[in-house]
């Protein structure tokens, strides 16, 4: 009995992670319709530094606005790190105003009392010196009494001169150059202070853009990486969806192309756009020679719709299966 050849099968090279997205290898049909499988815009939120979570303030399904708090995390040093940063800019900035006010008038008084003492002692000593001189010179006094004469005048005056010149220097204030290292030094700290507060702030989470909480991945108490995802949040209002083209579909579709698209069983219609499209083959037998081989390269193509909801209330929902309509071939 002769052997029935059995049909010739199309085959289709799909990997394993997309085979659930995809249920089957989809190419545009002669009507030019696709089916592809709803997305949505997804933001995962997550710790810039290791931490440790405190609060977890939302769960799966919470709907969230731009701000809100989602998770609240904590390091073991970030309080005492702060107090030490804080302590060190006040005073970093009291020892700029004082060096900016200059020293205080009882510090200038009591530097002027010392240079107008100085000053009398060393005029006390000339004077002593201009009356011992005569006498040693007729021999009333010794040479030893002279000599301590002069000596009083040099120290005296030496101190004359070291009291008036600490009194220009308080009258004065501070040089330009320590006054302008004190305010950097007092900028430094409050810098400091401002890189800490910013560090304080990213470990407390908020969302970054209105829509729902679509996965939790901390517990209180759980310690995250840097950049470890916490929670995850979807939008709803922006969703899309990844269709798959032949090579000769591909030729007449270009980024801004406009296409409707409609769930199963639903008459409303929704437009879409073209945003992307994929610039090699995804799905490529090991030698596409035949014609056969070559129909079966798929390219990528990404639509994003307009608006979630419908005029009849049908709603895009990630996961659901959408059909999309492709621009039609241009006649020839």
């Amino acid at each position: 009995m002769p052997r029935t050849p059995l049909p010739k099968l199309r085959r289709c090279w799909i990997p394993l992670m997309l085979a659930s997205a995809l249920g089957a290898c989809q190419s545009a049909q002669d009507d030019g319709t696709v089916v592809g499988t709803l997305e949505q815009v997804e933001v995962d939120v997550g710790p810039l530094q290791p931490a440790r979570a405190l609060r977890v303030l939302v769960d799966e399904g919470d709907a969230v606005t731009i701000g809100d708090t989602l998770v609240v995390f904590s390091t073991p040093t970030l309080a005492a790190t702060g107090e030490q940063l804080e302590a060190r800019a006040v005073a970093a900035a009291r020892a700029a105003e004082e060096l900016a006010r200059g020293a205080r008038p009882a510090e200038i008084g009591r530097a002027r009392a010392e240079a107008e003492a100085a000053t009398a002692e060393a005029e006390r000593a000339a004077a002593d010196l201009a009356r011992l001189e005569p006498l040693a010179a007729r021999g009333d006094i010794s040479r030893q009494q002279l000599g301590a004469a002069r000596a009083a005048v040099q120290v005296s005056a030496s101190r004359r001169d070291a009291a008036r010149e600490a009194l220009r220097l308080v009258e004065e204030g501070a040089r330009r150059e320590r006054r302008e290292a004190a305010v950097a030094e007092a900028q430094s700290a409050r810098a400091a202070v401002e890189a800490w507060r910013a560090t304080a702030g990213d470990l407390v989470l908020r969302a970054p853009v209105d829509g729902v909480v679509t996965s939790r991945h901390v517990e209180p108490g759980e310690v995250l990486g840097a950049g470890q995802s916490a929670i995850s949040v979807g939008q709803p209002s922006r969703p899309w969806a990844r269709v798959y083209v032949s090579s000769a579909v591909l030729s007449r579709l270009k980024i801004g192309d406009s296409v409707t698209a409609w769930l199963d069983g639903d008459s409303a219609r929704f437009v879409g756009r073209v945003v992307s499209v994929s610039s090699r083959a995804e799905f490529t037998p090991r030698v596409a020679l035949t014609e056969q081989e070559r129909a079966d390269l798929l390219f990528g193509v990404k639509i994003e719709f307009a608006a979630p909801v419908a005029s009849n209330g049908a709603t895009l929902r990630a996961g659901l299966p959408i059909t999309v309509r492709l621009p039609a071939a241009a006649a020839p």
